[in-house]
């Protein structure tokens, strides 16, 4: 996979660019990079560059060019790369396509990232004052008045190329006011409709492996950070407490059931025995009455004692 990717300054290009490196595989040709490392090395070619960087102003073709072709041909480079900072102009774009037919490579697309340049300045406000205020040094080439300079001749060098690009179906612009992971979902989406990387690839790429689950005991066992164990206790005396509350009242339900079921038996016992006694009077009675009927004298006797 071959990618350009268009953009003013500041407006995230090399954020992107290092997401696309780390998804796929691929190396990142950052023009801005190499010529600040050849300044730094105070090579012949970053000493030609140094002035023409702090003013803002863009680094002849010739330079660029070269390192390009120079870059292309390193294995590393092999299985895809991204332009980041070039080309920026008309010339350098047909100065590409030369090289990249020389070379035997196609370009795959051109990702446009458009952005607002009054929140572009805003933003490098904010990280120069936040770099300042960490005690680093900013660098000479962002700064709002070196942007400024920089977007003007991004206006009138570099938007061309979107013409260019488009004319040619490679171009595809993505809305870079958008926050980093929104912008980062939105290239890899078109990237696969236009086949540039393989869904299941790129879907699998983005999957992180999830973590094990480890038991309250052994996180608090194993875990180096302030307050760690005591949490991890805290959380398993909380389960263990939850657990003998759930016990207690299994035990509790079972007491209540036995407890119930016994009383059951006893009403029933109870209304046994008082049917048994109250029958008990009835059958006396009956007995007595059956007594005094046996002891009446007969009819006949109680006659003659009568006429004697």
């Amino acid at each position: 996979m071959r990618l350009i990717l268009l953009g003013p300054p500041g407006s995230g290009k090399g954020t992107q660019a290092q997401r696309l490196v780390h998804r796929h595989g691929i190396v990142q040709l950052s023009t801005g990079e190499m010529l600040r490392a050849a300044v730094a090395a105070e090579t012949p070619v970053g000493l030609k560059a140094k002035d023409l960087m702090a003013s803002g102003a863009l680094v002849p073709d010739e330079i660029v060019v070269g390192i390009i072709s120079d870059r292309i041909d390193q294995p590393d480079a092999a299985n895809g790369f991204i332009l980041d900072g070039f080309p920026r102009t008309v010339p350098q774009a047909e100065a590409l396509d030369e090289l990249l037919k020389h070379k035997h490579l196609k370009l795959d697309a051109v990702v446009e990232l458009r952005v607002n340049e009054s929140a572009l300045l805003q933003r490098v406000e904010t990280r120069a004052a936040e770099m300042r205020a960490r005690g680093e040094e900013v660098r000479v080439d962002d700064t709002p008045e070196v942007l400024t300079k920089r977007l003007a001749a991004y206006r009138s060098q570099t938007e061309p190329l979107i013409h260019y690009y488009s004319e040619r179906r490679k171009l595809l612009t993505v809305d870079g006011m958008m926050t980093i992971e929104e912008v980062t979902r939105e290239i890899n989406r078109i990237l696969i409709a236009i086949g540039a990387v393989d869904s299941k690839a790129s879907n699998k790429a983005s999957k992180k492996p999830a973590p094990a689950k480890r038991s309250a005991k052994t996180a608090a066992k194993n875990s180096t950070r302030p307050g760690a164990r005591k949490a991890a206790a805290k959380t398993a005396a909380g389960r263990g407490a939850k657990k003998a509350a759930r016990g207690a009242a299994r035990v509790a339900k079972g007491s209540a059931a036995k407890a119930g079921s016994a009383a059951k038996k006893a009403f029933k016992t109870a209304g046994k025995t008082a049917r048994k006694v109250a029958k008990r009077p009835a059958r006396g009675v009956k007995k007595a009455a059956k007594a005094a009927a046996v002891r009446k004298p007969p009819k006949k006797a109680a006659k003659k004692r009568a006429r004697g």
